[in-house]
């Protein structure tokens, strides 16, 4: 791992390590995959402002999200089936972020469940939950979350449909994967290392939703009933109703429109995320770095705006804070170290992260986090 001088080295090792399916369906993004790849290009054309001559020795990447201390203003992003990118993935990305003082959010569409990963750490974590139309089930996750004692729950506001995602389509994407399909057997024959990770984790499907409906325990069955429970009446009321049962801190995640980020405020969550859902939804929707500066300038600071869309490095996360987040989540970064090598690779990951981010901090002139704001932007 220390080879792995960035999260392209990973993300090269992940391809070739991971089945196809699986890093395609973390790598990709919806339809054309203009949104994806607009995440990442705007990102780059943010320059940063280089100073010289200013003593840097005392600089430090803590801070705090939620009113609490981090070592460094990321947390990683919750991902759908992070055990399919390594057997209990979900596990040991959590440890890798608790070990480096930062939050981890596990996904309602996690292999490992709500109660496997709790089992496994030693400290809280963030619950992402999708809203169904059962909401007998989305109640149920709920207190599953509660009684896990997650200390925050992520409602992801942007998913009442799901947007097509051709790459998945095209590799008959499945979990656990179809070995019937010749395609998949040879991709996964080819990644030993890869299928026996699998087979010692603890589950390889939905750990979340398994056993916990009725009639849910065939994975055909399972497909469908999860295909049709996303549900598109979803409103501000529900959210209203989700905060209610909930009872803690409460992040909306998938806001990119001033409109809604003023009507976020109003719901009494504690955090916003500026997000397109990795541009796995709206293909031709703004990035997510172009979003941030009016909904910052909109809210103030009624609510912690964090960022999400297109995080790879340390430097990125120097352009969102400067342009007004509070801190930032990725996604792929670590899913690419987690596939790369396990633990290991998500320590890596976030350790990558973090000394891009140090360095940028001496290279501009800055000793703290507080101290990063626009005055460090060159152009956009």
């Amino acid at each position: 791992m220390k080879t792995m001088t960035c999260i392209e080295d990973l993300r090269q090792i992940s391809r070739r390590k991971v089945p196809r399916a699986f890093f395609e369906y973390a790598d990709g993004g919806s339809y054309s995959e203009q949104t994806l790849n607009a995440n990442r290009t705007d990102l780059e054309r943010i320059k940063l402002r280089q100073k010289i001559l200013v003593d840097v020795s005392k600089r430090s990447t803590h801070s705090t999200i939620l009113g609490e201390p981090v070592s460094l203003p990321l947390a990683l992003a919750p991902i759908g089936m992070c055990g399919m990118q390594h057997g209990d993935g979900e596990i040991l990305a959590c440890r890798a972020a608790q070990e480096a003082g930062i939050p981890f959010c596990l996904s309602t569409m996690s292999i490992c469940s709500i109660e496997d990963v709790a089992a496994a750490v030693d400290k809280p974590f963030w619950f992402q939950l999708y809203v169904m139309k059962d909401r007998g089930f989305v109640r149920a996750l709920i207190e599953r979350a509660a009684a896990a004692k997650c200390s925050a729950l992520v409602l992801t506001v942007d998913l009442q449909v799901l947007g097509q995602r051709h790459r998945d389509i095209k590799n008959g994407m499945t979990v656990p994967p179809e070995l019937h399909r010749l395609s998949n057997l040879i991709d996964i024959a080819s990644k030993p290392t890869w299928a026996l990770s699998i087979l010692r984790g603890k589950r390889r499907t939905f750990g979340n939703l398994v056993g916990h409906i009725r009639g849910m325990e065939n994975v055909n069955a399972l497909s469908q009933w999860t295909a049709g429970q996303f549900d598109a009446t979803l409103n501000w009321k529900d959210v209203e109703w989700i905060a209610a049962q909930w009872g803690g801190k409460l992040i909306l995640k998938g806001i990119l429109d001033v409109e809604d980020a003023r009507t976020a405020v109003k719901t009494g969550a504690a955090a916003l995320v500026v997000s397109n859902h990795g541009g796995r939804q709206l293909d031709g929707a703004l990035s997510s770095i172009t979003a941030l500066p009016p909904i910052v300038e909109a809210v103030g600071s009624s609510i912690e705006v964090l960022f999400d869309g297109g995080v790879r490095s340390g430097q990125d996360v120097m352009r969102a804070l400067a342009l007004g987040a509070r801190a930032c989540l990725s996604g792929r970064a670590y899913i690419y170290g987690l596939g790369a090598g396990g633990q290991a690779g998500v320590a890596r990951a976030i350790e990558i992260i973090r000394n891009e981010l140090d360095i940028s901090m001496a290279l501009t002139g800055v000793n703290s986090i507080a101290e990063i704001d626009r005055h460090l932007i060159a152009a956009m």
